[in-house]
């Protein structure tokens, strides 16, 4: 029950010393509290502050002397609501205890603990010549809240008045310099720290490491931690975080072994890093001893443990371990949905991946940046160009619509998803274009083998003073190599020596595909052995690549060689031996391969080509007659080779790996999966409506080559994504110019 208190003349006559400001000691009768306060909350914090002490006015009446900075701290600590704070500031000013710097001090802490940082200011700005410790308090409270700018001034001014800061003032103004982060100021407070003999303060130094691992000046941060003559917990937990988010795993893993060995008690803060360690290595096996040791210690429903354990797991391939954890959590936060929706990619699951982007939007959980390009990456592999559309549109309606690498993560998944025009659509909107952006826009052009488009971007990015890049050179080298343009891209690898670019192995393979297509593969042979680098296994593969066209068998076998010495359980090489041998009809060889695979406990993928239609994707493979219209895709598919037949078109047998009749040779070529998936096209689209297909591996000739005539027959343009490139057939060619 709420009571008020108030003096009372007739009782109580108000003494002469009450009407200046009030002593230490007063009496509890002689103050009247707000109606507001609680008879309760009154009674809970007077008894400890009050002592009986008989004492008489006038007529002998019994009051209580108190201690008012007992009593008045008493009161601040039990307070719980704003409107206590504001009623004892009050009753401080009425009894002239606001000059009270202990009680000042108390306000301002307890107005930072329950989040009135606002009047925590307030408050401090009232007091006339505050002491270290209210400084210390009002730094803290900015500092706790996030608001290191307002700490940092406050910092400064309470320099410019002369105060001295003490050991409780360093870690505030160090935790405000590596929150904004700013470098330069953290340097000069490290040089007011030695100058002020603080140099072994174990909580200052420990600010210090971590100032200088956020900053991501980690030599800085590792120094100091090596001069700490006394290392807490928080000491190594700095050091391996500070490590661990500076892309240095391994070393944050070797010191977090020495912390081991010196038996420092483990908290969930460093086991967080830890993880993220392991997550970076790619060591899953030390990640999962991690997870089973939190456990023990009962941390595993810590929150950012289980970001953490959802981001190992979904980038270990996990995805279904990872789902777990993410589920565990009732109101996933960011991090965590950025963890779930980049494992999805980033590991095959692009449906997945889109559906949960679906589902976070559906919450009104705002995405940031990180989560955009995630989810582009999926669209990208999903390859609907009608969910890149969606996709661009989401974002058309968000502050990212301009954001430099949301815009390039947009031209990429136009580019993937078989619409270069598209691409080059957000590419002309994108603002302050820098030099990823211009090679996102060459690269996809590459893709699409659209060589000239690609080299006169390249021009027009020169002109627009934008120095290119390894990745820009990477994208011309692949257009030329996609469009027979030897000269071109000769010309352009030559030029990066210009711009002080050293080529890598992609570089180089590109230039060797490019010669070995051109039918130069002697030129092409003593390009590798004239390479400053170590050939990889791209540029062999090139190689191996181009002798098949031409059937160089032993010119193949010797690439195939190198190959197999680097990285011998790549089914791809193995397929592509057999394949040159196939092209020569030498079977025999082509039964050797079969056999050196099933040794090698190797299988060739099973091809599949996925088709979009109305927004949904249609999978195939070779022979499929699963799907539920399978009797009118055969007749379609049936109808096609007639009239492939009566317009002269002739079957390239070499494309079989086995050596078959030429009746099996030829069913065998029809019944592959592209050829599926354009037969199911044709009879689901109304006529003229362009057919979009994705091949995981890459297209065969025979198909490539009867693509090229159906496209004219049933007057379409067919879209083919294969492992390598873009074909966009229309009117009886393909834009790869049969460079592919």
């Amino acid at each position: 029950m709420a009571v008020t208190l108030v003096r009372r003349a007739s009782l109580l006559p108000l003494p002469a010393k009450f009407r200046t400001p009030a002593p230490k000691t007063a009496t509890f009768s002689e103050f009247e509290i707000p109606v507001s306060f609680s008879f309760t909350f009154l009674s809970h914090y007077c008894s400890s502050a009050l002592r009986l002490d008989p004492c008489y006015y006038g007529d002998q009446q019994l009051h209580y002397s108190y201690d008012s900075d007992s009593f008045f701290a008493s009161l601040i600590d039990g307070s719980t609501q704003k409107s206590h704070l504001g009623q004892i500031h009050a009753q401080l000013l009425v009894l002239g205890l606001q000059d009270s710097g202990f009680l000042i001090t108390k306000l301002v802490n307890a107005s930072s603990n329950l989040g009135y940082v606002t009047y925590a200011r307030r408050v401090f700005d009232e007091f006339t010549d505050p002491d270290v410790f209210l400084w210390n308090a009002i730094i803290r409270c900015y500092s706790r809240h996030i608001v290191f700018a307002d700490a940092l001034e406050m910092y400064a001014r309470m320099q410019a008045m002369g105060v001295s800061p003490d050991g409780f003032t360093f870690p505030h103004v160090l935790k405000a310099c590596s929150g904004l982060p700013d470098l330069e100021m953290g340097r000069r407070v490290h040089g007011q720290v030695l100058r002020h003999g603080f140099e072994s303060d174990a909580f200052v130094q420990n600010g210090l490491v971590a100032l200088y691992a956020k900053c991501g000046r980690i030599e800085s941060a590792r120094a100091v931690f090596d001069c700490l003559s006394e290392r807490t917990i928080v000491s190594w937990t700095s050091i391996i975080s500070g490590y661990a988010q500076n892309g240095q795993p391994l070393e944050a893993l070797r010191i977090f072994g020495l912390m081991r060995k010196l038996n420092v008690k483990l908290d969930w803060i460093v086991l967080v890093s830890v993880l993220k360690a392991y997550t970076d290595v790619e060591d899953l096996g030390q990640g999962t001893s991690v997870h089973g040791c939190l456990i023990k210690m009962g941390l595993e429903f810590e929150p950012d443990l289980l970001i953490a354990l959802t981001a190992m797991y979904a980038k270990s391939g996990q995805v279904m371990a990872a789902r777990s954890f993410f589920y565990q959590m009732k109101t996933p936060n960011l991090i965590l949905w950025n963890a779930m929706i980049s494992g999805y990619a980033k590991n095959g699951y692009a449906e997945e991946a889109v559906e949960l982007f679906r589902e976070m939007i559906s919450k009104s959980m705002r995405p940031d940046s990180i989560t955009m390009r995630s989810a582009i990456l999926a669209c990208a592999q999903v390859g609907s160009v009608g969910l890149a559309r969606w996709m661009d549109d989401y974002i058309s309606k968000t502050e990212y619509i301009n954001h430099v690498f949301v815009n390039t993560a947009l031209i990429d998944m136009y580019a993937k998803c078989g619409s270069v025009d598209y691409a080059r659509m957000v590419f002309d909107r994108t603002p302050n274009k820098d030099v990823v952006v211009w090679s996102a826009m060459i690269v996809g052009y590459g893709l699409h083998g659209r060589g000239r488009e690609a080299i006169d971007l390249y021009h027009s990015m020169q002109q627009a003073g934008v120095r290119p890049n390894d990745v820009t050179f990477l994208g011309l080298l692949t257009a030329c190599n996609h469009s027979g343009l030897v000269e071109e891209g000769w010309d352009l690898f030559h030029s990066m020596k210009h711009y002080r670019i050293k080529p890598g192995n992609q570089h180089y393979s590109c230039v060797v595909d490019l010669l070995g297509r051109a039918g130069h593969l002697d030129q092409a042979y003593d390009f590798i052995m004239k390479m400053p680098i170590e050939p990889g296994i791209s540029v062999w593969g090139a190689l191996l690549s181009s002798c098949k066209i031409y059937r160089r068998v032993t010119l193949g076998e010797y690439a195939a060689e190198q190959l197999f010495s680097l990285d011998p359980y790549n089914t791809g090489h193995y397929v592509q031996l057999s394949n040159l041998y196939a092209s020569a009809r030498l079977w025999d060889r082509v039964a050797k391969v079969r056999v050196l695979m099933r040794e090698k406990g190797l299988t060739k993928d099973l091809g599949h080509s996925l088709i979009e239609i109305n927004g949904r994707l249609q999978a195939f493979h070779v022979g499929d007659k699963s799907h539920p219209r399978s009797k009118e895709i055969y007749e379609e598919l049936e109808s096609l080779e007639r009239r492939l037949k009566e317009a002269g078109f002739i079957p390239h047998t070499e494309s079989v790996l086995h050596d078959l009749n030429q009746e099996e040779t030829e069913e065998t070529l029809c019944n592959h999966s592209e050829r599926l998936a354009i037969a199911y096209g044709l009879i689901s689209s109304a006529p003229r409506t362009t057919l979009r297909i994705t091949k995981n591996l890459r297209a065969c000739v025979n198909c490539h080559s009867a693509t090229k005539l159906i496209s004219k027959l049933v007057n379409r343009e067919i879209v083919v994504r294969d492992a390598k490139r873009f074909h966009h057939f229309k009117d009886g060619r393909c834009s790869c110019g049969d460079y592919w």
